[in-house]
């Protein structure tokens, strides 16, 4: 996808190798094909807004970064709920149409479906170019 990948945790390089090796590897044949940065004492986090200064830890942020450094979107969970790879995919895809073809994409987008072209005569009638899904 022409995408750099790249994980930060509060976790040493040391937990990140025993993490690769004994957990990552079980889900994911050969671990994550990225790189697992060590972010100890939080400043990456921070300047995210993802560090938890009180526990010493990162929480779950997930951060699109376009080729220009622009941050286009972010996602912050606490633990207790997992992210969606599908949908990380879905919007990076999103991202990238907007980005080489200047239109918009509707709520719930996929690749292949109808995008929008932004401007004045788009208000109002975006219900003539995207049909809701019925899963609301």
């Amino acid at each position: 996808m022409g995408v750099e990948v790249v994980a930060i945790s509060t976790d040493s390089r040391f937990s990140h190798k025993i993490w690769q090796e004994e957990e990552l590897s079980k889900m994911v044949p050969g671990g994550v094909p990225f790189p697992l940065l060590s972010d100890q004492g939080g400043r990456v986090g921070t300047l995210y807004g993802v560090y938890d200064e009180d526990a010493g830890v990162d929480i779950r942020g997930r951060f699109l970064i376009d080729p220009d450094f622009n941050l286009r979107a972010m996602e912050v969970l606490t633990p207790e709920v997992g992210r969606n790879v599908t949908e990380l995919i879905r919007q990076v895809k999103a991202f990238q149409i907007v980005r080489a073809e200047g239109v918009v994409t509707p709520s719930g987008w996929q690749p292949g479906k109808p995008t929008l072209t932004p401007g004045p005569d788009l208000a109002g009638k975006v219900w003539k170019v995207w049909k809701v899904d019925s899963a609301f």
